[in-house]
């Protein structure tokens, strides 16, 4: 399918998703890639996920992805969910890179590898081949707790600045903990989002099958 074919809303079910945020090291660095009409919180989010068939979606198919960047002051999705603005996006899907940055999303090249050993998933983003950044994560099995609700995340399109809703339905594994997460190249512009040491994880999950939509935006700010 074209991208010019692929219209919103688009759906994607049974990802394998890795969702969390943390402290940063650099609070400063981080905030320096919000744009002057938002405010960062201080905050970062990242999401590594893999749709491993092309029948998990509704247009775009199979694909991989990692999108990390600032928690912001104000846009919540609700009381516990700030907006987000996306400082980078590594996607190995080209149709589905032409529809995202058509909606001002900052996308490149990328893969995503989600690997489980011995109950330790490894979740390894590369940029445009260069490993870039590391989870390591103890995870169990699925259990009775499923995670729903909306995220809020903010672009920049020509200038006007868009919130859209992406709602969400995954369903969590438990046990659940980070055991490591690693910058891998200093020289790279994410690098300025790793971590505060010790690491202080903030929230998260892994979902072995998440399903949500992305909308293509909702509503132009007045900023």
């Amino acid at each position: 399918m074209s991208p010019s074919s692929l219209l919103p809303p688009q759906m994607v079910v049974g990802s394998r998703m890795l969702y969390f945020g943390w402290v940063p090291a650099d609070p400063d660095a981080v905030a320096a890639m919000v744009p002057g009409a938002l405010q960062a919180n201080g905050n970062v989010f990242m999401n590594q996920y893999v749709v491993d068939r092309p029948e998990q979606t509704s247009g775009f198919g199979a694909y991989s992805l990692t999108y990390i960047g600032s928690d912001l002051v104000g846009h919540d999705a609700d009381e516990n969910t700030p907006g987000r603005w996306w400082t980078h996006y590594f996607n190995d899907n080209p149709p589905m890179r032409e529809y995202v940055q058509a909606r001002g999303v900052p996308a490149v090249q990328g893969e995503t590898v989600i690997e489980i050993d011995d109950g330790v998933l490894t979740a390894t983003t590369s940029d445009d081949g260069t490993p870039v950044i590391r989870t390591r994560v103890r995870v169990g099995e699925p259990g009775d707790v499923t995670a729903t609700g909306q995220l809020v995340y903010i672009t920049d399109i020509d200038g006007s600045y868009v919130s859209g809703r992406y709602p969400y339905v995954a369903r969590l594994v438990d046990p659940w903990e980070v055991l490591s997460l690693e910058f891998l190249a200093p020289d790279h512009s994410v690098y300025a989002l790793r971590p505060a040491d010790p690491l202080q994880i903030l929230w998260g999950f892994y979902s072995p099958h998440a399903s949500f939509c992305y909308p293509g935006g909702e509503t132009t700010l007045d900023l």
